[in-house]
């Protein structure tokens, strides 16, 4: 069976890596969009890394274009997007599929890991959180509707 650290992924300026970068941290995946409703949880996305960031945990941000057409931009224009309307500085990675044939193989791994309602592994919309605990294991799976704030108390618990 695959760790969560074997998957190779690409940064937003380009770097190939893989997530084995962030062994021994509590991890919060997140499919990103910069034109969706749920686009403001980037603020609180920010304000959980830096409340929480020394204490082990990285919110991870993977942009995609699949629901709405809400991410349309250009890995450069999405950084600079996050940049400057949320001050992100959490790692952000390059565009990504996270349903179909060409979903990205971590988001296969994080949807069979953790499916949603009813067993479902598909993706819903953008701001879907994922959340991993220091040893590698997808411990929650939660809703775009859920506020990065409201994961408080669960991050806390896996810190």
């Amino acid at each position: 069976m695959a760790s969560i650290y074997d998957f190779a992924v690409t940064t937003i300026d380009g770097r190939q890596t893989t997530l084995a970068e962030y062994r021994g941290k509590v991890l919060l995946i997140v499919n990103v969009a910069s034109r969706c409703g749920f686009t403001p949880q980037y603020d609180g996305l920010e304000k959980l890394h830096l409340q929480y960031g020394d204490q082990g945990l990285v919110v991870l941000g993977f942009p995609c274009n699949q629901f709405g057409n809400q991410e349309p931009g250009t890995e450069t224009e999405i950084i600079e997007f996050c940049r400057l309307n949320y001050g992100v500085s959490f790692p952000m990675f390059a565009k990504i599929a996270v349903n179909g044939p060409e979903a990205h193989p971590l988001y296969a791994f994080l949807k069979t890991e953790r499916p949603g309602i009813l067993g479902s592994t598909a993706i819903k919309w953008n701001f879907t959180k994922f959340l991993v605990d220091r040893s590698g294991r997808v411990t929650a799976r939660f809703p775009p509707t859920t506020t990065p704030e409201s994961l408080e108390r669960e991050i806390r618990r896996l810190l």
